[in-house]
Parts: C-alpha cells; structure tokens; sequence
C-alpha cells in the first residue's frame, strides 16, 4: 500500500486499489463515500502527530491544525501544506460542497465549509477511514 503509481508508473486501476483498500477505505477514498458521524477512532486522538492518506501515505495534517467541531467527524482548520490537498466544487443539482482530496493519489477525503475558527476560518470535515494516524516526538520523528 501507500502509492498511487504501480512500479511501471502507471496510475492503480481499481482493481489494483481493492487489493490495497478495506472495504470501507475503498468506498470513500475511492467512490466518495461518507463514513457515519462518531465512528472515527480519531475523532479523540490529540496526541503529537501526523494524518496521513490512508491510500498513498502523503502528510496531510497535523494534530496542531486539529480541533473538536462538534460534527462527529476529525475536523481541522487547515492542511500540513498548501499543496497536500485538492479541493473542487461538488457538481450536483443541489449540491453546493467543496470536495477535498488528496493531492497526490486523489483519495476522496471530506468536505470543507467555511465555519471553522481563526486563523482560517475554515473546517476540513474528514472521514477518519480515509486517514492514518502516525504519533511523532516533540522534534517531529515518528515514535516507534
């Protein structure tokens, strides 16, 4: 797991992505689900770490940019980088949401809305199944 090329450069076909994905990762990172709201074991994680793309492994967040929004899903007010992540207009009839995705493999990731706190004023709502956590030191090393 963890890249979004196979060995021969070529983007993962879904086949290849089954093979790497659960069930439940594939079907959000991969169809754009939405996981229920309270499931997440990360919804509660607020040690020093990383979030990372449960499919290619990229840095997305950071536990500082982290926060409880109240929605029932891990929430952050703005990513580890300003290119870790993709963002675009949901193109249904009534649908007014902004998708975020992973930059590098375009996992499927949440959603943004514009009611977060300073200093961005944003609120990443993203489905823990769609994330890895990795617990870091204080020096930003992953603790083994």
């Amino acid at each position: 797991m963890g890249k979004r090329l196979t060995d021969d450069g070529q983007p993962k076909t879904d086949s290849e992505w089954r093979k790497v994905l659960s069930d439940e990762e594939y079907h959000v990172l991969r169809e754009a689900g939405t996981e229920p709201a309270g499931t997440s074991d990360l919804l509660h994680i607020d040690e020093n770490g990383v979030f990372e793309c449960a499919g290619c492994r990229s840095d997305l967040f950071h536990t500082d940019q982290k926060y409880k929004s109240g929605t029932g899903w891990p929430s952050f007010w703005d990513p580890i980088d300003d290119d870790a992540v993709v963002t675009q207009r949901e193109t249904g009839l009534l649908d007014r949401r902004i998708e975020v995705c992973c930059a590098e493999c375009g996992g499927h990731l949440g959603h943004v809305f514009s009611d977060g706190p300073e200093p961005t004023g944003k609120r990443y709502c993203l489905n823990g199944v769609a994330l890895e956590f990795t617990a870091t030191n204080g020096e930003g090393a992953t603790q083994e």
